[in-house]
């Protein structure tokens, strides 16, 4: 009868760590699919803030990062900030994504300029038509007169850079 006893204790012992493996595994996969509430993301996705703006953007203050410098004041004509696209590129009643930013023309001579990366996970966008801007990760959308959510999980507008029309080009202000 020892031979029996150990034989199930044995067999017992593999059971507890094999669910102990499993049960460490699977809280491992949870853990990877979690949100990080401490760097600004709310449990539901929302407020994504850990790429809040591009490297010389305006922040909050209005103010840019860059101090001058070759990237500052590469319009043409003199006196703006650096340049961001031609202003025929970008389309009445919509916009274009260039670089960092989603440039847009909602009404004619008025344009704006977004973040591209999306307030609720940080995926980039990648479309601009009918008067919005979408993001494909999660089907958020955002309007291009002042970046705000209109669909989708994104409850944070996307944050804008100042801009001007300077000669051909639109610069950032």
């Amino acid at each position: 009868m020892t031979g029996t006893r150990e034989a199930t204790g044995m067999v017992a012992s593999r059971r507890v760590v094999l669910s102990g493996a499993g049960a460490l595994g699977a809280g491992c996969l949870l853990a990877a699919c979690g949100t990080d509430t401490k760097s600004g993301v709310g449990a539901d996705g929302g407020d994504f803030s850990n790429n809040p703006l591009p490297a010389g953007s305006a922040g909050p203050d209005g103010g840019g990062s860059d101090s001058g410098g070759s990237d500052s004041g590469d319009s043409s004509s003199g006196g703006g900030g650096k340049t961001l696209v031609a202003a025929v590129d970008v389309p009445e009643g919509g916009g274009i994504i260039k670089g960092d930013y989603v440039i847009t023309q909602p009404e004619k001579g008025t344009y704006k300029a977004f973040s591209k990366i999306c307030t609720h996970q940080g995926c980039p966008v990648t479309k601009v038509d009918g008067g919005q801007i979408t993001c494909p990760c999660h089907n958020s959308s955002f309007s291009i007169t002042d970046g705000s959510p209109t669909g989708g999980p994104a409850r944070k507008a996307l944050p804008e850079t100042k801009v001007k029309k300077d000669g051909d080009n639109i610069v950032a202000a």
